[in-house]
């Protein structure tokens, strides 16, 4: 996983979405699908992306797939964040005034 591939990923709202879905409960791939408009080769191509970028997972189960939200990489995401966040030492800085 990077964070560009990551950031790629979060940055279309049906990937999100679908991301919120699978906040809520695992889903089948037809059960995701159900939920959009967009043809079930569009929500497995939003699928793809997201398994590429480590953002949720897949299981077999059956005859179905059964994807889940991985949490770990928006733990390493936010912590990310965070670092940008944390209040700097007082002392000289690399801004230029």
């Amino acid at each position: 996983m990077t964070k560009q591939s990551t950031f790629q990923a979060l940055s279309d709202g049906t990937r999100r979405q679908i991301l919120r879905y699978l906040k809520e409960r695992d889903m089948t791939a037809g059960e995701i699908a159900e939920k959009f408009a967009s043809s079930k080769p569009t929500i497995s191509h939003h699928l793809s992306i997201l398994k590429q970028a480590d953002l949720i997972s897949d299981q077999r189960s059956g005859q179905s797939i059964m994807y889940s939200l991985n949490t770990s990489v928006f733990e390493e995401i936010l912590e990310w964040i965070m670092e940008f966040l944390e209040k700097k030492p007082d002392g000289p800085t690399d801004r230029k005034a």
